[in-house]
């Protein structure tokens, strides 16, 4: 078993002191994070390319309702009826196949896999009508713990206050795309900040 946490450079991380967790990414903010136990899946998008995959999921997260996000069609692929499907209001009803809503400091556990959903949105990045792309209280960030690590997903956002009260992150999974969330120079202040061991970016 390792002793320290290292990156492959096969779009794959292991991580791990007495347990293993590895993450595939799957394309933008879409990954896999397969445990001993458990096989869960963030933000199976609905455009472009995607990684495959072939392993049912146990549990499905969804950070918000944008296209690029959340595709139905891939999730109920993906799915069998034990599967557990984490998402807000607004995309649980667009999925169509029940689940649990969450909400910014709701905790859901399952089967020894606790998964926190904690604030993401824009507070610098607006639509022309001048709207942020995304508003606070539509989309979410998730705290996933598992295997006793802890993996924070930040869905689509700015560097916002409530981010940089998160501490004892084994691995950070922040977007550096720009135009709808962070940039790369708020994303690594971010990170510098969080002080995880493990930094990905996505998006």
């Amino acid at each position: 078993m390792l002793s320290k946490p290292y990156i492959r450079t096969s779009r794959l991380v292991v991580f791990g002191l007495r347990m293993t967790v590895y993450l595939k990414w799957l394309g933008h903010a879409s990954f896999q994070i397969s445990t001993n136990c458990k096989v869960i899946y963030i933000d199976l998008k609905k455009y472009g390319k995607t990684a495959e995959v072939s392993k049912k999921a146990d549990i499905v997260l969804v950070t918000h309702n944008h296209g690029d996000h959340c595709s139905p069609g891939k999730i109920r692929n993906l799915c069998t009826k034990d599967t557990v499907v984490i998402a807000p209001k607004n995309c649980i009803s667009r999925i169509g196949m029940g689940g649990k809503s969450i909400e910014p400091g709701e905790i859901i556990a399952v089967d020894g896999v606790t998964i926190q959903a904690v604030e993401a949105y824009n507070i610098k990045r607006f639509k022309p009508s001048g709207k942020p792309w995304h508003p606070k209280g539509y989309g979410v960030g998730y705290l996933i713990k598992a295997e006793g690590k802890t993996i924070y997903h930040a869905g689509d956002t700015d560097l916002i206050p409530e981010m940089l009260h998160l501490q004892n992150i084994d691995l950070a999974i922040v977007p550096t795309g720009d135009k709808y969330s962070m940039d790369n120079i708020e994303a690594a202040k971010a990170v510098l900040k969080m002080k995880p061991k493990i930094e990905s970016p996505m998006h």
